[in-house]
């Protein structure tokens, strides 16, 4: 099995979790891993590159998932808008360009990392999930879980992951501060932002984001 993975911090407790669950079981022997951004995996994905990853919301809409996906309930601070700067896409990501244009916000989008750190030194943002949560009073699903096949082993992930909440060690998040440039407390911070059981608020927020979307004609 070809996993699709990315590094952002807003799926370091997930990968975290993959580490151990792939040791004591037999996934471990033939789970393989592709590194990319968002939009680069959601493309692996769709031409079956990838037998499975978290495939960005406006992508995942046809394609089997569990209940699983990288979601803010309000603010999340690494999907901005810096509306003083011209038009420009992120061209990393795919949710989150679709999700300015059904916002109608303006300005250059960031996502990921880079935003994050963007959003610790600076305060002339819009942050796309906070807005949302504002106007419609429900979560944002930004990725979701999804699969071509084996469908068992991503419920048992799933049962899993959700069992409890997953300890980091302090040595993975000094690397992930080194990578990022985010400190280990900043990244801790951040991820008090991020859930990942799709829920039933989460299941609305994810369907007006798709009636949103489609009534704009907006999509990957």
């Amino acid at each position: 099995m070809i996993f699709g993975k990315i590094e952002y911090l807003n799926l370091l407790p997930f990968h975290v979790f993959m580490k151990r669950f792939t040791r004591s079981s037999q996934e471990s022997a033939v789970m393989n891993y592709k590194k990319n951004v968002p939009a680069k995996i959601n493309r692996e994905f769709l031409s079956r590159r990838v037998d499975a990853a978290f495939i960005s919301s406006i992508a995942a809409k046809k394609h089997p998932h569990v209940n699983l996906g990288i979601i803010a309930k309000k603010e999340v601070k690494s999907v901005l808008v810096i509306p003083s700067r011209k038009d420009k896409r992120d061209n990393e990501s795919a949710s989150s360009n679709v999700l300015a244009q059904v916002l109608q916000q303006n300005g250059e989008i960031l996502i990921g990392d880079k935003a994050l750190r963007y959003a610790l030194q600076n305060d002339d943002y819009i942050d796309l999930a906070a807005l949302w949560y504002e106007k419609y009073q429900l979560p944002f699903v930004f990725a979701l879980l999804c699969y071509h096949k084996e469908k068992k082993v991503y419920k048992r992930i799933e049962k899993k992951f959700l069992q409890k909440e997953q300890k980091i060690p302090y040595y993975m998040l000094q690397n992930a501060a080194q990578r990022t440039g985010v400190s280990p407390e900043d990244i801790r911070a951040y991820l008090r932002l991020i859930s990942y059981e799709l829920d039933y608020k989460a299941k609305k927020g994810l369907a007006r984001f798709y009636r949103l979307s489609d009534q704009l004609n907006a999509g990957v």
